[in-house]
C-alpha cells in the first residue's frame, strides 16, 4: 500500500497497483528488467515490497498466501481506487449488484481497504487513506508509471453506469473497434484514464481489468518478455497516442506496456 500523506481524498482516482503472485522473487527479477522498476521494502513491513520509479512508489508486490491458494486465486494485478469512506462505498457497491471479496479492513498507518467485484465480475480494490493520498504525478507519464486502465467485460454500458454511480467517472470519447463493438473511454473531467469494451465471447475470458505500464521502448520490452519467461499475447501494435503490447508474466499474471508517441 502507498504510504499516506496529508492531502484531501478524492473519489474515484487510481492510486495504487498491486501484483499478487506465487513467486515474488521471480516477479521482481522479471519486472525490474522489463519495466525498469526498482524494489523497495514497505516501511516496517519487510515482506511487502513496493514497485518504485524515479518519482516514487507506484505499486506493491505480495505473495499468494495459503488462504488465497485454497480459494484458487490466480496470479493477478489489481488496482486500488480512492474513496473517502471505504465502508460506505462497499455498501453502495453491493446495493448496485457488486460483491465484496475482501471486507473493509484496516492497514495500520495506511488506511482502510476492501476488494470487490462489479456486477459483471471484474474486480478492483478500494482504499480510504488514513491521512489523505499522494497527488497525481504532473506532466507527461514517465517510465514505470501506470498510464491506462482497461476493462474487458460482457456489458460495457452497464459497467460504465455502475462505475459512474460509484466513482463519478464520466465518458470522455469513444471509438469503434469493429462493427457494433465500441471502446468507451472514461475519466475525471476531460482527462481519460482508461477504457471499457465488450470482450470477445469466443475467448471465454471472465471480465477483467488490464493495467498499462509506461516504458521507454515497448518493442524492446516485447523482445525481452519471452526471453525472461513471459509470453506476448498481442502486439506490439500502434494505438492512438502510442504503441502497446499485451502479455503475461512468467507466473501467469496479465499486464500491458505502453510507449507514448513522441511529441
Amino acid at each position: 500500500m502507498a504510504a499516506s500523506v496529508s492531502a484531501p481524498v478524492s473519489l474515484g482516482r487510481f492510486v495504487w497497483v498491486e501484483l499478487v503472485t506465487p513467486d515474488p522473487n521471480a516477479a521482481m527479477a522479471f519486472y525490474t528488467k522489463v519495466v525498469g522498476w526498482t524494489v523497495t521494502p514497505f516501511p516496517n513491513q519487510q515482506e511487502y515490497k513496493m514497485w518504485t520509479t524515479a518519482r516514487g512508489p507506484i505499486g506493491g508486490l505480495m505473495a499468494i498466501d495459503a488462504q488465497m491458494k485454497a480459494r484458487g486465486v490466480p496470479p493477478h494485478w489489481i488496482a486500488y481506487v480512492s474513496t473517502a469512506d471505504c465502508d460506505a462505498t462497499v455498501k453502495q457497491i453491493t446495493g448496485l449488484g457488486g460483491q465484496t471479496l475482501v471486507p473493509p479492513t484496516d492497514i495500520p498507518s495506511v488506511g482502510r481497504f476492501a476488494v470487490f467485484s462489479d456486477p459483471q465480475g471484474a474486480f478492483l480494490a478500494l482504499l480510504a487513506p488514513q491521512q489523505g493520498e499522494s497527488p497525481a504525478p504532473q506532466g507527461a507519464p514517465q517510465a514505470g508509471e501506470i498510464v491506462w486502465h482497461e476493462l474487458a467485460t460482457t456489458d460495457y454500458r452497464a459497467a460504465f453506469e455502475f462505475y459512474h454511480t460509484v466513482f463519478g467517472w464520466n465518458k470522455t470519447s469513444a471509438m469503434e473497434m469493429g462493427p457494433g463493438n465500441m471502446y468507451q473511454m472514461f475519466g475525471q473531467g476531460d482527462q481519460p484514464v482508461g477504457g471499457m469494451y465488450n470482450g470477445d465471447p469466443a475467448m471465454k475470458r471472465p471480465p477483467s481489468w488490464l493495467h498499462y505500464i509506461e516504458v521507454a521502448d515497448v518493442d524492446r520490452a516485447a523482445e525481452q518478455i519471452p526471453q525472461l519467461g513471459g509470453k506476448v499475447l498481442n502486439g506490439p501494435l500502434d494505438v492512438p497516442g502510442g504503441r502497446v503490447v499485451m502479455a503475461v508474466d512468467p507466473q501467469g499474471a496479465p499486464f500491458a506496456l505502453h510507449t507514448a508517441k513522441p511529441q
